[in-house]
């Protein structure tokens, strides 16, 4: 596994933070708690140390250069200036990994990807790039900030002046950072209105630190950028998509585009055509007790299939959760039960998103 490490953990400790595996040196769990981040970051701003993801640059025509077949997105279409979220496939038409493509010039891409998966995600690129391509991994010397909640555009404009108020969602544009000239883009995985600042690692700490000066904004780690995304239904790699399911599965197609040629679209098409044998839902317990990865899904007494993600949800005073059941069972207001090593926790079937009080699009 290819983990990236971040420049801020000794930043972290000195915050109280508790750290995550490895050593410490990716991204912290908490600092003052998980749900007084959450609420936090759904009231106000809260920072994230997001410097474990991977980034890679791309050079190229996107057709020539083999990156539009790579990825589900059309990135012929893409504007300068423009993000879009999109999967690579494997040719059975499973996720290698999800990511946020960015076109940064006509011929200037960069690749935002999951921590976990940038060696997997190196080898597809050189695997199916062509030669008329260039490809680098630079997720060693970028560094990522995400300010994520209702009052990040007020902290940023203090910081960046007026014109990052333009930017608007999916989009991003060049700021100066602490001398630095890098991106800002209007995305995030919280559900509310927010921010992904990029800036080279050895300058990362110094942002860091000139961000949180604002009383408005405080930092927040892995369990409250958990919970919060969970209370969106977004998924997350490694959990809720992996190789073994498709973006059908995932409840992910309206990500894919099927009007132009790219790797895995005819194992798609098929799947599409036999329809798929699994999907993903959404429920609510009955209670404040939560469902965690792994545990079984049932409904009128038979066992149909596995949740992958679930916790306490902050904002609703309730558990919920996602997971995988076989195709045809349960629609949305039906009962179903969840079950694990003598827990049995009700819940009932809904849509996406739990929270839907969110400020991402406003």
């Amino acid at each position: 596994m290819d983990l990236k490490l971040t420049p801020l953990a000794e930043t972290h400790k000195k915050l109280g933070a508790q750290m995550g595996p490895f050593g410490g040196w990716l991204m912290p769990i908490q600092y003052s708690g998980i749900i007084s981040e959450h609420q936090w970051t759904r009231r106000n701003a809260s920072l994230f140390d997001i410097c474990h993801m991977g980034e890679f640059i791309v050079w190229g025509d996107p057709e020539a250069s083999g990156l539009d077949r790579v990825t589900t997105a059309n990135l012929k279409e893409m504007n300068c200036g423009a993000c879009r979220y999109a999967s690579m496939l494997n040719e059975k038409g499973g996720v290698i990994d999800d990511l946020i493509v960015y076109r940064i010039k006509p011929d200037k891409w960069m690749l935002v990807v999951n921590a976990a998966r940038i060696g997997a995600d190196a080898i597809n690129l050189k695997n199916n790039l062509s030669s008329d391509s260039s490809l680098e991994n630079v997720s060693e010397r970028v560094g990522k900030l995400d300010l994520q909640g209702p009052l990040s555009l007020d902290i940023l404009k203090q910081l960046l002046g007026p014109k990052v108020a333009g930017l608007k969602y999916y989009t991003f544009s060049d700021f100066v950072m602490v001398g630095e000239n890098n991106i800002v883009s209007r995305t995030g995985y919280t559900g509310e209105l927010g921010y992904e600042l990029y800036l080279s690692s050895d300058k990362i700490a110094e942002l860091w630190g000139l961000l949180l000066k604002d009383k408005r904004a405080q930092p927040a780690g892995l369990g409250a950028r958990d919970t919060l995304r969970l209370e969106m239904g977004y998924s997350l790699y490694g959990q809720d998509i992996t190789e073994d399911t498709s973006p059908l599965e995932a409840g992910l197609e309206k990500f894919v585009d099927f009007g132009k040629d790219f790797i895995g679209r005819e194992a798609l098409l098929e799947r599409k055509k036999k329809g798929v044998d699994k999907r993903l839902i959404y429920f609510i317990t009955d209670s404040r007790r939560n469902p965690r990865h792994n545990y079984r899904i049932f409904s009128g007494g038979k066992e149909i299939g596995l949740v992958t993600s679930g916790s306490f949800s902050p904002s609703l005073g309730v558990g919920i959760g996602m997971g995988y059941v076989s195709d045809g069972h349960v629609k949305p207001g039906e009962k179903i039960t969840v079950k694990q090593a003598g827990i049995e926790i009700n819940a009932t079937v809904t849509t996406k998103p739990f929270y839907k009080q969110g400020t991402v699009k406003k």
